[in-house]
């Protein structure tokens, strides 16, 4: 469940690091890829809810706030919309991997902290694993970014995954998808 950061806005949709996940597993575990691009906290925890009773799905993974931040949304607001969103995937069994994003400095340092803090103090409350920052090693490299400074490239998509990749690697593993072997790495002969 994320925006365009997840729906491949300016890409080719099977670029995008969602559809490089479905082939890295490549059968193993279904993925669902429910983002929209322009979708805000509000409009995914509207959606959600009809989603979770679809696809009954065993982990979620929400990747919003980038376009609730660049509208300057409250974070408390934002905070609360990612709350529901928790809370329903899990009263459906599902576990939570949350995926944060930070907002351009122009929007000031205090509301940036408290917009990113959202995504940690939820990771903490509901003992959630978090990649803290989704566009780490991507959105200040040259060649990375679209035009746009918001958006990543096709070139970018590998390292989204590969930053998401250990916190979800787990996740998968306890939901019984052999993903040990998925990385390329042999898994641990303990």
């Amino acid at each position: 469940m994320g925006d365009s950061l997840s729906a491949a806005y300016g890409i080719e949709r099977h670029e995008g690091w969602v559809s490089l996940l479905a082939e890295r597993l490549d059968g193993k575990a279904q993925v669902v890829n429910a983002s929209i691009s322009g979708e805000t906290s509000s409009g995914g925890a509207n959606r959600l809810p009809e989603l979770l009773g679809q696809h009954a799905p065993d982990i979620v993974l929400l990747e919003l706030g980038g376009n609730d931040g660049l509208r300057g949304l409250p974070p408390g607001q934002f905070e609360a919309n990612l709350t529901d969103m928790i809370e329903a995937s899990r009263e459906a069994g599902a576990e939570v991997l949350l995926l944060g994003i930070d907002i351009p400095p122009n929007y000031g340092q205090a509301y940036r902290d408290a917009f990113t803090g959202v995504f940690l103090r939820l990771a903490e409350a509901y003992e959630l694993a978090l990649v803290p920052f989704l566009l780490e090693g991507v959105a200040l490299e040259d060649g990375l970014m679209q035009d746009d400074g918001i958006h990543p490239t096709a070139d970018a998509q590998p390292i989204i995954l590969d930053t998401v990749w250990p916190e979800l690697e787990p996740l998968l593993e306890e939901n019984g998808a052999e993903a040990a072997t998925l990385s390329g790495a042999p898994a641990d002969q303990d």
